[in-house]
């Protein structure tokens, strides 16, 4: 009875090793990673849901608002994906299928270039309006805000969202209980290509960001030196900052090391994991949202 009894426990032990061996993280990484997105589903959550009350109570056609309306939709579909990589962090194991997998695993990409498409306009338009170029601007009708919000999600739904479906897993076998684990792909020189180019204009528009903020915070400074701390364009520049911070701190790191980790992936083991905590600190800019409502802007 007691030798059934062990033999049973090891056959559980082993089983349970063999479904876990292919999860790629240590414990230290998993904690990381539950962390991470835990953060970003809590405040997300809160800063989409306060931010949300804020626009409904706002009469205006701004491109501006139209573009956080659409950063609300975009950390709103990131943040209903998040329970599913949340469940595969703590239990090691996907138990949903591979579509599922492949639609989570792209969304977080798919948000990232989205918040930075949505960021840069916003920037864009707050400094056409600083140089005097336009004293505002806004969509004459409601029509034409919805269109154009339109026309960016019929371009991701119909080209992005298909490519990044159909291309993910399409060159190495994957396992059905393993998830995020498309490194393979990576292998392919037009992948690695397109990798690059993506790395190298996100780098190059951050950098145009942060040194034409960091001119015109200048060029107010000077104009205002007397008196700076009392005008309402110093701190309006200053809040453009929250924008460029975050693109910083959330999607820089990520393009630099993956530039490193496609070079050497296959050296060292662990790069996986840290590309995918990288990846995690994309999701943090969903608390871009509660940011702008704390902070007034």
């Amino acid at each position: 009875m007691y030798k059934e009894d062990f033999r049973n426990m090891t056959e559980e032990n082993r089983n349970s090793s063999s479904s876990s061996s292919a999860f790629p993280h240590t414990d230290t990484m998993s904690a990381i990673l539950i962390t991470a997105y835990s953060v970003a589903l809590a405040g997300g959550v809160i800063g989409s849901i306060t931010m949300s009350f804020v626009l409904v109570k706002m009469n205006t056609l701004s491109v501006t608002t139209t573009a956080i309306i659409n950063l609300v939709v975009v950390h709103s579909l990131l943040l209903f994906t998040v329970p599913f990589r949340l469940h595969y962090y703590v239990h090691k194991t996907w138990v949903f299928k591979m579509a599922a997998c492949k639609l989570v695993s792209a969304m977080v990409h798919i948000h990232m270039y989205l918040t930075f498409l949505f960021y840069v306009i916003t920037l864009v338009i707050r400094w056409l309006i600083f140089f005097q170029w336009k004293d505002k601007v806004e969509f004459y009708r409601k029509l034409h805000a919805i269109a154009a919000s339109a026309a960016v999600w019929v371009f991701v739904m119909v080209f992005v969202v298909p490519v990044l479906y159909f291309e993910y897993g399409r060159f190495g076998p994957y396992e059905d209980t393993t998830c995020f684990k498309f490194h393979k792909e990576l292998q392919q020189e037009s992948v690695k290509a397109l990798n690059y180019t993506i790395i190298a204009a996100v780098a190059c528009v951050t950098s145009l960001l942060l040194g034409l903020q960091v001119f015109i915070l200048v060029k107010v400074v000077r104009k205002f030196s007397t008196s700076l701390w009392l005008h309402q364009e110093f701190w309006a520049q200053l809040k453009n900052f929250i924008f460029i911070c975050v693109i910083i701190i959330c999607f820089l790191p990520y393009h630099l090391f993956r530039a490193y980790y496609i070079r050497h992936m296959s050296d060292v083991a662990p790069l996986e994991s840290y590309n995918e905590v990288f990846l995690s600190l994309t999701a943090l800019s969903c608390l871009d949202l509660l940011s702008f409502v704390l902070s007034g802007s």
